[in-house]
């Protein structure tokens, strides 16, 4: 359907993956548009996958993103940015957060970690822009920053203005003393680890 943005939100448990996604929503609707969101949870709690699909556009049917039909994919850990990496369409934009989480899956033995899953990802990707949120969050003094950071980094990839997403995530944290100004700095520092690469 035209009009349609499909937008895949994946990493683990405890990221703040399915945070950004309904931040991502709200946005979505604050423009206008019909919004459908659907997420796996999983055992998140324990640092299992977690991965959300998000349709937005004028008039959208169902939530689920079929392979080769994302738009744009966050990733909030690397490994989870390879697994999903077929989810994009072509000429769809991969932004991944480096941060290596090994989940509980490889220590028991039933998944081996990719030796480098930036380098393969890029490979199957033709548009990926990569960077450490983490890194980027304990700069600022907080590690929890980090989905704010991912955030920020996606927001002139939309299709509206950024400053819609940034006002979305700031709600948020007005009504708690300290949390506003770092976040809006973290969503900041997002956007410039991003267009940095952009314009390169």
């Amino acid at each position: 359907m035209t009009g349609i943005t499909n937008i895949m939100i994946v990493g683990t448990g405890g990221q703040g993956v399915l945070t950004a996604a309904e931040i991502l929503a709200e946005a979505a609707i604050a423009m206008g548009h019909d919004v459908k969101k659907t997420e796996v949870a999983g055992m998140a709690q324990r640092g299992g996958v977690v991965t959300s699909h998000l349709r937005f556009g004028p008039k959208v049917l169902a939530p689920a993103i079929a392979p080769g039909e994302a738009d744009l994919m966050l990733a909030f850990e690397v490994a989870e940015g390879l697994r999903w990496i077929a989810h994009l369409r072509p000429g769809g934009l991969a932004i991944v957060n480096t941060m290596r989480l090994i989940p509980p899956v490889v220590s028991t033995g039933l998944y081996q970690y990719p030796d480098d899953p930036l380098a393969e990802a890029r490979a199957r990707s033709t548009r990926l822009l990569s960077l450490d949120a983490g890194a980027i969050a304990a700069g600022l003094g907080n590690p929890r920053l980090g989905n704010t950071v991912m955030l920020g980094a996606a927001a002139d990839h939309l299709p509206f203005d950024p400053a819609v997403l940034r006002e979305c995530v700031l709600s948020r944290f007005r009504h708690k003393p300290g949390m506003a100004e770092p976040n809006e700095r973290a969503f900041e520092a997002g956007r410039a680890a991003t267009a940095a690469q952009s314009a390169a």
